[in-house]
């Protein structure tokens, strides 16, 4: 709708608009691929499940955002050295429209996507994010073209272009902080502070650790793999370790229902040890 409108009357923030929303058919499509694969249970190839689909596909939808956001700019940048396109109702509204549904799109999505731990869907929510800002942009540029001309103010005449040049920048700042967040998923990056400091307690709350020798902790798509080290009093046994391992798996899941597995590694600890 955006794209055939904005052709007919040479809305340049229109027809990018509908560009990047075009690239969204795409991106959604490749968010709902990598959902369905990060499903998969763990198999010989991939032990550790394949949580990991879900940030890659966030990662194309930044990719997407990225070139929507340069095509966006380029062609606002030109329309400014053109003169202006009249403004319409038609225009107006049809960016209104989007507005609207883009805005019950962004929060519909981001609700389920939280409330499933899903990067996939919450990359796809950021990216209608970017349209609610596109379509706000260019309703208010629009708007201030339209009434440009009709009180022959010339500067308000490119305010679809201008337009434009902003919903670039927004959308690509956009992109920038989705493509890093999923970069710093595949480098394995610790969780931050927040989600670690609870793991650290409850792993110090066991009565039989000493020390903790090391604890890591990293996002695997939509779960946490969390691997930890601590010392014990060297002369338990062999089950009475194993015991207080299963006491440290359970107490850090049973707490942290987004952490899926933990690995825990036993060294010997003794009293006299400074």
């Amino acid at each position: 709708m955006k794209l055939a409108v904005g052709l007919i009357f040479g809305s340049q923030v229109l027809i990018a608009d509908g560009v990047h929303n075009a690239g969204d058919v795409f991106a959604t499509a490749a968010a709902l691929v990598s959902m369905v694969i990060s499903k998969r249970p763990p198999d010989e190839d991939h032990p550790y499940g394949h949580g990991k689909a879900e940030v890659i596909g966030a990662g194309i939808i930044a990719i997407v955002l990225v070139l929507a956001g340069f095509y966006m700019g380029y062609h606002s940048v030109v329309a400014l050295t053109e003169p202006p396109h009249k403004a319409g109702v038609l225009v107006l509204l049809a960016a209104f429209i989007s507005l609207i549904w883009k805005l019950w799109l962004y929060f519909y999505t981001m609700k389920v996507g939280k409330r499933n731990n899903s990067s996939g869907l919450v990359a796809t929510a950021y990216d209608h994010l970017a349209d609610v800002y596109a379509s706000l942009a260019a309703v208010a540029g629009i708007g201030l073209a339209m009434i440009g001309d009709h009180y022959d103010i010339r500067i308000l005449t490119y305010g679809d272009p201008i337009a434009g040049i902003l919903v670039a920048f927004l959308v690509l700042k956009l992109a920038i902080h989705m493509g890093r967040t999923s970069v710093d998923v595949l480098m394995e990056k610790n969780i931050d502070d927040t989600q670690m400091e609870p793991i650290v307690q409850l792993v110090q709350s066991v009565p039989e650790v000493k020390r903790i020798d090391r604890i890591r902790a990293r996002e695997h798509g939509h779960y946490i793999i969390v691997d930890v080290r601590v010392g014990i009093p060297g002369q338990l046994t062999i089950q009475e370790g194993h015991d207080i391992a299963k006491k440290i798996k359970q107490s850090i899941r049973d707490a942290n229902p987004l952490v899926k597995e933990v690995m825990v590694h036993l060294n010997p600890w003794y009293e006299n040890e400074t």
